[in-house]
C-alpha cells in the first residue's frame, strides 16, 4: 500500500523544517525543564503544574511526529514544471464568478500551509480541487458546502 503523500510548495517545506527544528531544539527542552521544576514541588497527585507540563509534552511530541511524517512523505510541487496556464499547487489563480464583476485571487498550497485570511487555500479545499488541472480562460463549476457556482479563470501565475 502506498504511503500518503503531502503535497506542498518548497516554501511550505522550508517552514515545516524550521518548525521541526524549533520544536526539537527549543520547545522540547523548555517543556522537559518545566516538568523537572514541577516535580520538585513534591506530591504529583495534586500538582497542576506537572499535569499541565505533561499535557504540553504530549501535544508537542504529537506535533513533532506529525511534522516528521509530513516531511518524510513530502511531495514538493514545482509550479514552474506545470503548463504556465494550468492551475496547480504553488500558483496564484484569479477568477470571476459567472454573472459577477469582482474577481478573487488565491494561491493554492498544501493543506498545512493553508491560510485563507492571507489568500492561501489548501489543495484539499473544494475551490482548489475544482480548479486544479484547468487552464486560464476555462469556465469551472465549483461545489462548496454553501452551494454550487461557476467561475471563469482569468489568470494563473507561478509564485
Amino acid at each position: 500500500m502506498a504511503e500518503k503523500t503531502y503535497p506542498m510548495t518548497a516554501e511550505g517545506k522550508k517552514k515545516l523544517e524550521a518548525e521541526l527544528k524549533e520544536l526539537k531544539l527549543v520547545k522540547r527542552p523548555e517543556v522537559i525543564n518545566r516538568i523537572k521544576v514541577a516535580r520538585s514541588f513534591g506530591d504529583l497527585s495534586e500538582n497542576s503544574e506537572y499535569d499541565a507540563a505533561k499535557d504540553e509534552q504530549s501535544h508537542l511530541e504529537d506535533r513533532i511526529k506529525q511534522v516528521e511524517e509530513m516531511l518524510k512523505y513530502a511531495d514538493v510541487v514545482d509550479a514552474d514544471s506545470v503548463d504556465p496556464n494550468e492551475v496547480s499547487i504553488g500558483k496564484t489563480i484569479t477568477f470571476t464568478e459567472v454573472g459577477e464583476s469582482d474577481s478573487e485571487s488565491y494561491t493554492i498550497v498544501g493543506s498545512d500551509e493553508s491560510d485563507p485570511l492571507s489568500g492561501k487555500i489548501s489543495n484539499d479545499s473544494p475551490i482548489a480541487k475544482a480548479l486544479i488541472g484547468h487552464k486560464k480562460g476555462e469556465t469551472v463549476s465549483i461545489s462548496t458546502p454553501g452551494g454550487k457556482f461557476d467561475v471563469v479563470i482569468n489568470d494563473v501565475k507561478a509564485e
